[in-house]
């Protein structure tokens, strides 16, 4: 039997609002649910189901407000410097290891590479690790640069890499280096400004 337009419009509508129920970043949620919302909305209209129609406009209303309070909100940020063997950092990692290798295959902790270690810090709430080591006398080669799945937008590495920018500088560092074959974690890298001199080496010079 051959679906009309507007059954393929609820069949869609429902996709994207079970889509969004996959999500792990509260900020991707809300923009496909307001997709799916808004789609659905729109079926109830045409189909004259007044009610669906109501309570998607409701969710699409909710979805636009809470929106408005991420993207408007002050984000506080800032680090907190951990040694090696700090135990929280050590439970951190145990804790998120199976994310971790999805973005940094094989990745083991090494203590003694520690050059710089810090939990990166939105409103007192941690939202990431960054470890790094000192490969020769300006370079610093990043081996985990993680951040939780709830505040995966991008913020904390913009915050790392640029405006920690002077902080590495006067450090000694004139360039940053990280190694991945993830295509999220490269597209990440690649929006944060990195470059590619060899395949799997991504690059950002300060």
């Amino acid at each position: 039997m051959e679906l009309s337009v507007l059954e393929w419009i609820g069949y869609m509508a429902s996709g994207i609002i079970a889509l969004s129920m996959t999500m792990s970043s509260i900020v991707k949620f809300r923009w496909i649910n307001l997709v799916g919302a808004g789609t659905f909305a729109t079926y109830g209209f045409l189909i004259g189901a007044y009610p669906v129609m109501l309570l998607n406009g409701f969710i699409f209303s909710v979805d636009i407000y809470y929106l408005v309070r991420i993207y408007s909100k002050t984000q506080l940020f800032d680090i907190v410097e951990v040694r090696s063997d700090n135990k929280y950092l050590l439970k951190f990692l145990e804790f998120h290891d199976d994310e971790i290798q999805k973005f940094f295959p094989g990745f083991i902790y090494k203590p003694e590479l520690n050059t710089i270690s810090f939990f990166v810090m939105r409103n007192m709430h941690v939202t990431g690790l960054f470890l790094a080591h000192r490969t020769n006398e300006h370079v610093l080669n990043v081996g985990l640069d993680y951040v939780i799945p709830e505040y995966r937008d991008y913020k904390n590495g913009k915050y790392v890499y640029h405006r920690l920018k002077d902080r590495f500088v006067t450090a000694g560092y004139h360039k940053v280096v990280a190694k991945s074959s993830n295509k999220k974690h490269i597209s990440y890298l690649k929006k944060l400004g990195f470059s590619t001199p060899e395949p799997g080496v991504y690059e950002i010079e300060f």
